[in-house]
């Protein structure tokens, strides 16, 4: 079985290697002008890492939902391959959660954090631990995991980013076609925390309140008190003007 990823049409396999970070190459990719569906990713390290340039057609609050329908998309894809006891979960910011411990995260760039801006370019980013950082490390982070503390050693990193960027293609050729309900409905009861008492840093800023759910965009509702404010998604963005 090869080793070299192989992805649908129209998306673009772009392997680096080393120490390279495929989220910020991808950026520096899309500030260049390079096509959507380029998939820069890296696997080492003990770390599955990638990213895909998207060039959205609609302004940002409704084309960010894209970051949505990859975390479906690998919740999808790894539930596919790992065994039926692997549970996935996220946090709003884009934290991944296997079998409750954190897992790696999502990371989302634009080129604009205008809400009602159309961006050129989105970047959406997958990091995922394989194994554990040292042999010692097992048990003394327990709040923390990777794909082989929990069971996962025998999903294959480059099946295992296949499969993530063709559920996730599925889910937004739906959203295209449906609009964000059906990520939504299926999005909701995958993040952790709702109904909670939550603090959230965005920008160096502290929010905190009850975490309602999200409004039509995946912005947070957060009640404070007797007031409920949105913090919409578009604040977790790294890079851009946000």
């Amino acid at each position: 079985m090869t080793d070299h990823p192989t992805f649908p049409p129209l998306f673009e396999s772009h392997p680096i290697e080393g120490k390279a970070d495929p989220f910020a190459k991808a950026c520096t990719q899309a500030l260049l002008g390079c096509d959507s569906g380029l998939v820069v990713h890296n696997i080492g390290d003990g770390w599955l890492k990638a990213a895909i340039v998207f060039a959205p057609e609609t302004a940002l609050q409704q084309s960010l939902p894209v970051w949505i329908a990859c975390e479906i998309g690998f919740q999808n894809a790894l539930g596919a391959l790992a065994p039926p006891e692997v549970a996935v979960h996220f946090t709003w910011q884009g934290g991944i959660l296997v079998n409750g411990a954190g897992c790696g995260r999502f990371r989302a760039a634009a080129s604009t954090g205008s809400p009602g801006e159309v961006p050129d370019w989105i970047v959406i980013g997958l990091e995922l631990p394989l194994i554990p950082p040292t042999d010692d490390a097992p048990g003394r982070t327990p709040d923390q995991t990777c794909l082989f503390e929990e069971g996962c050693a025998e999903v294959e990193p480059v099946r295992l980013l296949e499969a993530w960027v063709r559920h996730s293609l599925v889910w937004i050729n739906r959203m295209n076609d449906e609009g964000l309900r059906p990520l939504n409905a299926d999005w909701r009861p995958l993040v952790k925390d709702i109904g909670e008492e939550i603090t959230v840093t965005l920008h160096g800023e502290e929010h905190r309140g009850t975490f309602l759910g999200v409004d039509e965009f995946f912005g947070m509702l957060l009640r404070q008190g007797e007031e409920t404010s949105i913090l919409p998604l578009s604040l977790c963005l790294e890079g851009g003007d946000a």
